[in-house]
């Protein structure tokens, strides 16, 4: 198990589209979890959601480069991309930490997911390897590894937002820039993402 170091962050997701919680969940992980960075991995296509629904892996890992701007804080990572479909969380850290050996990753997690944790790929690996760090769901029981040693939990400010209300308001023809970081709603304009499908 890790010290209390200072490690990078590892925040998954399909971030589509990447949006200002994010962002503010990011922030405040490397300003008061001794974190060096918070690394946004990209995950690809989710079989089980409709493909008109998801930007292209090239969009998405974009629109997270555009929000992250120059801050050096932060990365957009893409190791998902070329492994193997789906993707388990536990494949992607091992990789990572193959990758970058001289580094100590962490995992950054929402409660929702703690709550199903059990049910992931080698959970036991996960938590014997690295510190997984919790932001608390309202009204979301943290599950059977709520009080693991590795389990950090924490309390974030949270925005309700998500990237399915900002694709409905811009399906619905809404100007929905400033729930984006800046740059990310003109690239989803100029690219016409999001649109309703046309028959």
């Amino acid at each position: 198990m890790m010290s209390g170091s200072s490690v990078i962050g590892l925040f998954f997701g399909s971030f589509n589209p990447v949006h200002v919680g994010h962002m503010v969940m990011a922030n405040y992980f490397v300003t008061t979890a001794a974190m060096d960075q918070v690394w946004f991995v990209v995950s690809p296509h989710n079989p089980l959601k409709e493909l008109h629904q998801l930007a292209s892996e090239s969009h998405r890992l974009e629109m997270v480069r555009i929000a992250i701007d120059d801050d050096p804080r932060f990365r957009a990572v893409d190791i998902e991309f070329r492994m193997p479909k789906p993707s388990y969380t536990i494949d992607t850290l091992m990789r990572l930490q193959e990758k970058y050996a001289n580094r100590k990753f962490a995992l950054i997690m929402g409660g929702d997911n703690l709550a199903v944790f059990h049910k992931w790929k080698n959970p036991e690996a996960i938590l014997e390897q690295f510190r997984v760090y919790v932001y608390q769901r309202p009204g979301v029981d943290g599950g059977y590894y709520a009080n693991h040693p590795s389990i950090v939990q924490v309390s974030p400010p949270q925005m309700a937002i998500s990237s399915s209300y900002i694709r409905q308001g811009i399906a619905a023809g809404h100007d929905m820039r400033h729930t984006m970081p800046r740059g990310v709603g003109e690239y989803i304009t100029v690219n016409n993402l999001f649109k309703p499908r046309t028959v």
